[in-house]
Protein backbone atom coordinates (compact mmCIF):
# COMPACT_ATOMS: atom_id res chain seq x y z
CA UNK A 1 0.00 0.00 0.00
CA UNK A 2 1.41 3.44 -1.15
CA UNK A 3 -0.28 5.14 2.07
CA UNK A 4 1.02 6.28 5.16
CA UNK A 5 0.00 8.11 8.28
CA UNK A 6 1.19 9.75 10.86
CA UNK A 7 -0.21 12.14 13.78
CA UNK A 8 1.90 15.21 15.21
CA UNK A 9 1.67 15.71 19.18
CA UNK A 10 -1.16 18.23 18.62
CA UNK A 11 -3.57 15.68 17.08
CA UNK A 12 -2.99 17.06 13.55
CA UNK A 13 -2.99 13.81 11.19
CA UNK A 14 -0.73 13.83 8.41
CA UNK A 15 -1.47 11.35 5.38
CA UNK A 16 0.44 10.74 1.96
CA UNK A 17 -0.16 8.55 -0.63
CA UNK A 18 3.30 8.25 -3.24
CA UNK A 19 2.58 7.74 -6.82
CA UNK A 20 5.17 6.44 -8.93
CA UNK A 21 5.94 8.10 -12.42
CA UNK A 22 4.67 11.42 -11.79
CA UNK A 23 6.43 14.38 -11.30
CA UNK A 24 4.23 17.05 -9.40
CA UNK A 25 1.95 16.65 -6.14
CA UNK A 26 -1.17 18.08 -4.58
CA UNK A 27 -1.23 18.87 -0.99
CA UNK A 28 -3.67 20.22 1.18
CA UNK A 29 -5.56 20.96 4.26
CA UNK A 30 -8.89 19.20 4.78
CA UNK A 31 -10.79 20.79 8.12
CA UNK A 32 -13.68 18.49 9.33
CA UNK A 33 -15.93 21.65 9.54
CA UNK A 34 -17.77 23.42 6.77
CA UNK A 35 -21.87 24.27 6.71
CA UNK A 36 -23.61 22.35 8.94
CA UNK A 37 -21.06 23.33 11.77
CA UNK A 38 -22.86 27.39 11.51
CA UNK A 39 -25.04 28.86 13.46
CA UNK A 40 -27.95 30.30 11.80
CA UNK A 41 -27.22 34.07 12.16
CA UNK A 42 -23.81 33.24 10.41
CA UNK A 43 -25.61 31.16 7.21
CA UNK A 44 -22.18 31.36 5.39
CA UNK A 45 -19.61 31.95 7.04
CA UNK A 46 -17.44 28.76 6.56
CA UNK A 47 -17.62 29.88 3.02
CA UNK A 48 -16.57 33.67 3.51
CA UNK A 49 -13.70 32.33 6.08
CA UNK A 50 -12.48 30.00 2.89
CA UNK A 51 -12.20 33.35 0.43
CA UNK A 52 -11.19 35.35 3.16
CA UNK A 53 -8.18 33.14 4.06
CA UNK A 54 -6.29 34.19 0.56
CA UNK A 55 -6.75 37.63 1.35
CA UNK A 56 -3.65 38.73 3.41
CA UNK A 57 -1.69 37.18 6.63
CA UNK A 58 0.97 38.79 8.58
CA UNK A 59 3.52 37.80 6.44
CA UNK A 60 2.37 37.92 2.77
CA UNK A 61 0.05 40.10 1.07
CA UNK A 62 -2.95 38.96 -1.07
CA UNK A 63 -1.08 39.38 -3.92
CA UNK A 64 2.20 37.78 -2.70
CA UNK A 65 0.38 34.67 -2.09
CA UNK A 66 -1.13 34.38 -5.42
CA UNK A 67 2.80 35.43 -6.80
CA UNK A 68 4.46 33.19 -5.19
CA UNK A 69 2.42 30.02 -5.99
CA UNK A 70 2.25 30.67 -9.45
CA UNK A 71 5.92 31.83 -9.83
CA UNK A 72 6.89 27.84 -9.49
CA UNK A 73 4.58 27.36 -12.09
CA UNK A 74 1.55 25.89 -8.92
CA UNK A 75 -1.86 26.88 -8.22
CA UNK A 76 -3.76 27.28 -4.73
CA UNK A 77 -7.79 26.63 -4.28
CA UNK A 78 -10.66 25.72 -1.91
CA UNK A 79 -13.61 24.76 -1.67
CA UNK A 80 -16.59 24.75 1.10
CA UNK A 81 -19.02 21.60 1.54
CA UNK A 82 -21.82 21.21 4.51
CA UNK A 83 -19.32 18.77 5.82
CA UNK A 84 -15.65 20.16 5.26
CA UNK A 85 -13.87 23.45 4.04
CA UNK A 86 -10.27 22.31 2.11
CA UNK A 87 -7.22 24.48 1.11
CA UNK A 88 -4.96 22.58 -1.09
CA UNK A 89 -2.23 23.71 -3.64
CA UNK A 90 -0.66 22.00 -6.57
CA UNK A 91 2.93 22.08 -7.57
CA UNK A 92 6.30 20.28 -8.55
CA UNK A 93 7.55 18.21 -6.53
CA UNK A 94 10.03 20.18 -5.42
CA UNK A 95 8.16 22.89 -4.58
CA UNK A 96 5.78 21.15 -1.62
CA UNK A 97 7.75 22.99 0.96
CA UNK A 98 6.62 25.98 -0.29
CA UNK A 99 2.97 24.97 -0.99
CA UNK A 100 2.73 23.83 2.63
CA UNK A 101 4.49 27.00 4.24
CA UNK A 102 1.67 28.94 2.43
CA UNK A 103 -0.99 27.02 3.33
CA UNK A 104 -0.11 27.15 6.82
CA UNK A 105 0.47 30.71 6.57
CA UNK A 106 -3.06 31.16 5.44
CA UNK A 107 -4.40 28.71 8.08
CA UNK A 108 -2.59 30.25 11.47
CA UNK A 109 -2.00 34.14 9.98
CA UNK A 110 -4.69 35.61 8.26
CA UNK A 111 -5.58 39.15 9.73
CA UNK A 112 -8.81 39.37 7.97
CA UNK A 113 -8.29 43.34 6.97
CA UNK A 114 -11.78 45.08 7.54
CA UNK A 115 -11.22 46.26 3.79
CA UNK A 116 -10.79 43.05 2.04
CA UNK A 117 -13.24 41.92 4.33
CA UNK A 118 -15.88 44.42 2.53
CA UNK A 119 -14.75 43.55 -1.02
CA UNK A 120 -14.94 40.11 -0.31
CA UNK A 121 -18.37 39.89 0.85
CA UNK A 122 -19.24 42.16 -2.37
CA UNK A 123 -17.75 39.12 -4.46
CA UNK A 124 -19.82 36.78 -2.43
CA UNK A 125 -23.12 39.03 -2.97
CA UNK A 126 -21.96 38.96 -6.71
CA UNK A 127 -21.81 34.71 -6.35
CA UNK A 128 -25.08 34.29 -4.80
CA UNK A 129 -26.70 36.14 -7.40
CA UNK A 130 -25.09 34.48 -10.25
CA UNK A 131 -26.46 31.02 -8.55
CA UNK A 132 -29.72 32.29 -8.30
CA UNK A 133 -29.96 33.41 -11.87
CA UNK A 134 -28.56 30.15 -12.53
CA UNK A 135 -31.77 27.39 -12.30
CA UNK A 136 -29.84 23.76 -12.93
CA UNK A 137 -27.47 25.44 -10.00
CA UNK A 138 -29.95 26.77 -7.42
CA UNK A 139 -32.38 24.10 -7.73
CA UNK A 140 -29.85 21.79 -5.68
CA UNK A 141 -30.33 24.59 -2.43
CA UNK A 142 -33.89 24.52 -2.86
CA UNK A 143 -34.14 20.68 -2.75
CA UNK A 144 -31.56 20.86 0.23
CA UNK A 145 -34.00 23.15 2.18
CA UNK A 146 -37.10 20.85 1.36
CA UNK A 147 -35.38 17.62 2.78
CA UNK A 148 -34.06 19.60 5.62
CA UNK A 149 -36.11 22.48 6.23
CA UNK A 150 -35.12 24.80 9.20
CA UNK A 151 -31.84 22.82 10.39
CA UNK A 152 -28.47 23.49 9.38
CA UNK A 153 -27.73 20.86 7.03
CA UNK A 154 -30.69 22.64 4.80
CA UNK A 155 -29.13 25.96 4.63
CA UNK A 156 -26.73 27.25 1.44
CA UNK A 157 -23.85 27.26 1.56
CA UNK A 158 -22.99 30.41 0.15
CA UNK A 159 -25.68 31.94 2.96
CA UNK A 160 -28.06 34.55 2.03
CA UNK A 161 -27.31 38.02 0.88
CA UNK A 162 -29.27 39.00 4.52
CA UNK A 163 -26.45 36.85 6.59
CA UNK A 164 -23.48 37.95 4.11
CA UNK A 165 -24.22 41.17 4.83
CA UNK A 166 -24.30 41.27 8.49
CA UNK A 167 -21.19 38.96 9.35
CA UNK A 168 -18.85 41.26 11.11
CA UNK A 169 -14.66 40.56 11.36
CA UNK A 170 -15.05 39.26 14.71
CA UNK A 171 -17.95 36.37 13.76
CA UNK A 172 -15.42 35.35 10.95
CA UNK A 173 -12.26 35.15 13.21
CA UNK A 174 -14.21 33.26 16.02
CA UNK A 175 -15.67 30.22 13.89
CA UNK A 176 -11.98 29.90 12.36
CA UNK A 177 -10.18 29.95 15.73
CA UNK A 178 -13.02 27.77 17.62
CA UNK A 179 -13.15 24.97 14.25
CA UNK A 180 -9.86 24.76 12.91
CA UNK A 181 -8.49 23.23 15.56
CA UNK A 182 -5.80 20.34 14.88
CA UNK A 183 -7.91 17.51 15.65
CA UNK A 184 -10.35 18.35 12.96
CA UNK A 185 -8.05 18.59 10.23
CA UNK A 186 -5.83 16.56 7.97
CA UNK A 187 -3.11 17.42 5.55
CA UNK A 188 -2.66 15.54 2.82
CA UNK A 189 -0.14 15.19 0.33
CA UNK A 190 -0.03 12.75 -2.87
CA UNK A 191 2.01 12.13 -6.12
CA UNK A 192 5.81 12.77 -5.90
CA UNK A 193 6.04 12.70 -1.93
CA UNK A 194 7.94 11.13 0.35
CA UNK A 195 5.98 10.71 3.89
CA UNK A 196 8.99 11.60 6.42
CA UNK A 197 10.09 14.74 4.46
CA UNK A 198 5.75 15.78 4.69
CA UNK A 199 5.71 15.16 8.01
CA UNK A 200 8.55 17.32 8.75
CA UNK A 201 7.62 20.04 6.64
CA UNK A 202 3.73 19.90 8.51
CA UNK A 203 5.75 19.80 12.09
CA UNK A 204 7.78 22.61 11.39
CA UNK A 205 4.30 24.76 9.11
CA UNK A 206 1.46 23.14 11.75
CA UNK A 207 3.23 21.89 14.96
CA UNK A 208 1.90 25.07 16.95
CA UNK A 209 -1.56 25.12 16.24
CA UNK A 210 -3.99 24.46 18.71
CA UNK A 211 -5.37 20.90 19.25
CA UNK A 212 -8.83 21.68 20.36
CA UNK A 213 -11.83 22.44 17.85
CA UNK A 214 -15.66 22.35 17.78
CA UNK A 215 -16.89 19.97 15.61
CA UNK A 216 -21.02 20.07 17.15
CA UNK A 217 -23.45 20.23 14.53
CA UNK A 218 -27.47 19.71 14.52
CA UNK A 219 -28.60 16.34 13.92
CA UNK A 220 -29.93 15.84 10.42
CA UNK A 221 -33.52 15.25 10.29
CA UNK A 222 -35.20 14.25 6.85
CA UNK A 223 -38.43 15.54 6.46
CA UNK A 224 -38.93 15.77 2.49
CA UNK A 225 -41.29 18.62 1.25
CA UNK A 226 -42.30 20.53 -1.70
CA UNK A 227 -40.33 23.48 -3.34
CA UNK A 228 -42.04 25.67 -6.76
CA UNK A 229 -40.42 28.47 -8.08
CA UNK A 230 -42.61 29.70 -11.10
CA UNK A 231 -40.22 31.48 -13.86
CA UNK A 232 -39.71 32.53 -17.10
CA UNK A 233 -37.26 29.71 -18.58
CA UNK A 234 -37.50 27.74 -21.79
CA UNK A 235 -37.38 24.57 -19.05
CA UNK A 236 -38.26 23.00 -16.03
CA UNK A 237 -36.08 22.47 -13.90
CA UNK A 238 -36.50 19.78 -11.65
CA UNK A 239 -34.64 17.49 -8.33
CA UNK A 240 -36.75 14.80 -7.00
CA UNK A 241 -35.27 12.78 -4.43
CA UNK A 242 -35.73 10.89 -0.76
CA UNK A 243 -33.46 10.28 2.15
CA UNK A 244 -30.30 8.59 1.74
CA UNK A 245 -27.89 6.65 3.72
CA UNK A 246 -24.97 8.14 5.92
CA UNK A 247 -21.34 7.54 4.98
CA UNK A 248 -20.65 5.24 7.65
CA UNK A 249 -23.31 2.66 6.13
CA UNK A 250 -22.43 -0.48 4.37
CA UNK A 251 -25.19 0.13 2.15
CA UNK A 252 -23.57 3.14 0.96
CA UNK A 253 -22.20 0.98 -2.02
CA UNK A 254 -25.38 -0.31 -2.95
CA UNK A 255 -26.68 3.53 -3.33
CA UNK A 256 -23.81 4.29 -5.77
CA UNK A 257 -24.39 1.38 -7.82
CA UNK A 258 -28.12 1.96 -7.54
CA UNK A 259 -27.06 5.38 -8.95
CA UNK A 260 -25.17 4.57 -11.49
CA UNK A 261 -27.92 2.11 -12.80
CA UNK A 262 -31.16 3.89 -12.33
CA UNK A 263 -28.99 7.38 -14.07
CA UNK A 264 -25.68 7.39 -13.99
CA UNK A 265 -24.99 6.95 -17.76
CA UNK A 266 -26.00 6.61 -21.33
CA UNK A 267 -26.69 3.29 -20.56
CA UNK A 268 -28.56 3.92 -17.44
CA UNK A 269 -32.50 3.08 -17.01
CA UNK A 270 -33.44 6.74 -17.08
CA UNK A 271 -31.37 7.89 -19.63
CA UNK A 272 -32.68 5.24 -21.95
CA UNK A 273 -36.49 5.29 -21.01
CA UNK A 274 -36.79 9.02 -20.59
CA UNK A 275 -34.38 10.93 -23.40
CA UNK A 276 -33.31 8.27 -25.95
CA UNK A 277 -36.66 6.28 -26.43
CA UNK A 278 -38.99 9.21 -25.71
CA UNK A 279 -36.91 12.57 -26.01
CA UNK A 280 -38.42 14.25 -23.19
CA UNK A 281 -35.72 15.39 -21.72
CA UNK A 282 -32.22 17.03 -22.54
CA UNK A 283 -30.60 16.45 -19.21
CA UNK A 284 -31.50 13.79 -16.58
CA UNK A 285 -28.91 12.03 -14.12
CA UNK A 286 -28.83 10.38 -10.95
CA UNK A 287 -27.06 11.18 -7.54
CA UNK A 288 -26.47 10.09 -4.02
CA UNK A 289 -25.12 12.04 -1.62
CA UNK A 290 -23.81 10.83 1.81
CA UNK A 291 -23.16 13.22 5.22
CA UNK A 292 -21.93 11.75 9.36
CA UNK A 293 -25.68 10.95 10.04
CA UNK A 294 -27.85 10.60 7.13
CA UNK A 295 -28.21 11.74 3.12
CA UNK A 296 -30.13 11.91 0.13
CA UNK A 297 -30.74 10.12 -2.94
CA UNK A 298 -31.94 11.79 -6.01
CA UNK A 299 -32.48 12.92 -9.72
CA UNK A 300 -32.13 15.77 -11.62
CA UNK A 301 -34.06 16.21 -14.78
CA UNK A 302 -34.34 18.92 -17.46
CA UNK A 303 -37.37 19.49 -19.64
CA UNK A 304 -39.81 21.35 -21.53
CA UNK A 305 -43.07 22.80 -19.99
CA UNK A 306 -45.27 20.18 -21.99
CA UNK A 307 -42.87 17.11 -21.54
CA UNK A 308 -42.38 17.40 -17.89
CA UNK A 309 -46.23 15.70 -17.29
CA UNK A 310 -45.33 12.90 -19.26
CA UNK A 311 -41.70 12.90 -17.61
CA UNK A 312 -42.62 12.23 -14.46
CA UNK A 313 -45.16 9.45 -14.70
CA UNK A 314 -42.28 7.75 -15.99
CA UNK A 315 -39.94 8.26 -13.88
CA UNK A 316 -41.55 6.74 -10.77
CA UNK A 317 -42.24 4.10 -13.49
CA UNK A 318 -38.81 3.11 -13.42
CA UNK A 319 -38.24 3.87 -9.82
CA UNK A 320 -41.11 1.11 -8.86
CA UNK A 321 -38.84 -1.23 -11.52
CA UNK A 322 -35.71 -1.19 -9.68
CA UNK A 323 -37.21 -1.87 -6.39
CA UNK A 324 -37.82 -5.54 -7.92
CA UNK A 325 -34.15 -6.00 -8.59
CA UNK A 326 -32.30 -6.12 -11.99
CA UNK A 327 -30.81 -8.44 -14.51
CA UNK A 328 -27.29 -9.46 -13.90
CA UNK A 329 -25.64 -7.73 -16.78
CA UNK A 330 -27.15 -4.76 -16.08
CA UNK A 331 -25.90 -5.10 -12.70
CA UNK A 332 -22.07 -6.19 -13.45
CA UNK A 333 -22.07 -2.65 -16.03
CA UNK A 334 -23.23 -0.59 -13.03
CA UNK A 335 -21.16 -1.93 -10.76
CA UNK A 336 -18.05 -2.01 -13.55
CA UNK A 337 -18.76 1.74 -13.92
CA UNK A 338 -18.57 2.14 -10.10
CA UNK A 339 -15.30 0.45 -9.84
CA UNK A 340 -13.90 2.17 -13.23
CA UNK A 341 -15.03 5.75 -11.61
CA UNK A 342 -12.60 5.09 -8.37
CA UNK A 343 -9.78 3.59 -10.20
CA UNK A 344 -9.59 5.86 -13.48
CA UNK A 345 -9.47 9.10 -10.37
CA UNK A 346 -6.05 7.24 -8.41
CA UNK A 347 -4.63 8.69 -11.62
CA UNK A 348 -4.59 12.31 -10.39
CA UNK A 349 -2.96 13.61 -7.58
CA UNK A 350 -5.88 15.97 -6.71
CA UNK A 351 -8.33 13.00 -6.38
CA UNK A 352 -6.00 10.60 -4.32
CA UNK A 353 -4.69 13.26 -1.99
CA UNK A 354 -9.18 14.44 -1.49
CA UNK A 355 -10.23 11.10 -1.10
CA UNK A 356 -7.44 10.27 1.69
CA UNK A 357 -8.66 13.00 3.30
CA UNK A 358 -11.90 12.52 3.17
CA UNK A 359 -11.80 8.84 4.33
CA UNK A 360 -9.30 10.25 7.36
CA UNK A 361 -11.89 12.63 7.82
CA UNK A 362 -15.36 10.46 8.16
CA UNK A 363 -13.65 6.84 9.15
CA UNK A 364 -10.71 7.02 11.14
CA UNK A 365 -8.49 5.23 8.60
CA UNK A 366 -7.59 5.31 4.47
CA UNK A 367 -9.88 2.13 3.21
CA UNK A 368 -7.77 0.15 0.73
CA UNK A 369 -8.81 -0.05 -2.96
CA UNK A 370 -9.48 -3.44 -3.04
CA UNK A 371 -11.91 -3.10 0.68
CA UNK A 372 -14.05 -0.72 -1.87
CA UNK A 373 -13.43 -2.67 -4.85
CA UNK A 374 -15.06 -5.51 -2.75
CA UNK A 375 -17.79 -3.72 -1.67
CA UNK A 376 -18.78 -3.01 -4.99
CA UNK A 377 -18.96 -6.12 -6.31
CA UNK A 378 -20.62 -7.63 -2.98
CA UNK A 379 -23.91 -5.35 -4.25
CA UNK A 380 -25.75 -8.04 -6.08
CA UNK A 381 -29.63 -8.13 -7.26
CA UNK A 382 -31.43 -9.06 -3.93
CA UNK A 383 -29.16 -6.08 -1.99
CA UNK A 384 -29.84 -3.61 -4.77
CA UNK A 385 -33.66 -4.26 -4.14
CA UNK A 386 -33.75 -4.02 -1.03
CA UNK A 387 -31.54 -0.71 -0.77
CA UNK A 388 -33.92 0.57 -3.61
CA UNK A 389 -36.96 -0.22 -1.42
CA UNK A 390 -35.82 1.67 1.87
CA UNK A 391 -34.70 4.52 0.20
CA UNK A 392 -37.34 5.46 -2.22
CA UNK A 393 -40.14 4.21 0.26
CA UNK A 394 -38.93 7.30 2.55
CA UNK A 395 -41.45 10.56 2.29
CA UNK A 396 -39.85 12.16 -1.46
CA UNK A 397 -38.70 15.80 -1.99
CA UNK A 398 -39.48 17.70 -4.84
CA UNK A 399 -37.67 21.03 -5.75
CA UNK A 400 -39.06 22.58 -9.45
CA UNK A 401 -38.39 25.70 -11.46
CA UNK A 402 -39.83 27.06 -14.67
CA UNK A 403 -42.65 26.63 -16.42
CA UNK A 404 -44.31 24.63 -13.63
CA UNK A 405 -47.89 24.49 -14.42
CA UNK A 406 -47.63 20.85 -15.37
CA UNK A 407 -45.70 19.37 -12.62
CA UNK A 408 -47.57 17.08 -10.66
CA UNK A 409 -48.39 17.47 -7.21
CA UNK A 410 -45.52 16.28 -4.74
CA UNK A 411 -48.73 13.56 -3.06
CA UNK A 412 -49.71 12.38 -6.67
CA UNK A 413 -46.10 11.26 -7.17
CA UNK A 414 -46.01 9.62 -3.54
CA UNK A 415 -49.12 7.69 -4.70
CA UNK A 416 -47.53 6.27 -8.17
CA UNK A 417 -44.78 5.43 -5.72
CA UNK A 418 -46.73 3.55 -3.05
CA UNK A 419 -48.80 1.89 -5.49
CA UNK A 420 -45.60 0.26 -7.10
CA UNK A 421 -44.46 -0.60 -3.54
CA UNK A 422 -43.94 -4.57 -3.32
Amino acid sequence: MTVAVSRLANGLRVATDRMEGVESATVGVWVGAGTRNEPAHVNGVAHLLEHMAFKGTERRSARAIAEEIEAVGGHLNAYTSRESTAYYAKVLAGDLGLAIDILADILQGSVFEPEELERERTVILQEIGQAADTPDDIIFDLFQESAFPDQALGRPILGSSGTIGRIARGEVKDYMRSRYGASSMVLAAAGAVEHRQVVELAERAFGALPTAADLSFEAARYRGGERREERDLEQVHLVLGFAGVEHRSRDVYAASVLSTLLGGGMSSRLFQEVREKRGLVYSIYTFASSYLDGGLFGLYAGTGEKEVAEMLPLVCEEIVKVRRGAPEDELRRARAQVGANLLMARESTGARAEQLAHQLLVYGRPLPVPEILAEIEAVDGGRLAEVAGILTSSPPTMAAIGPVAQVEPLERIRARLAAGAP
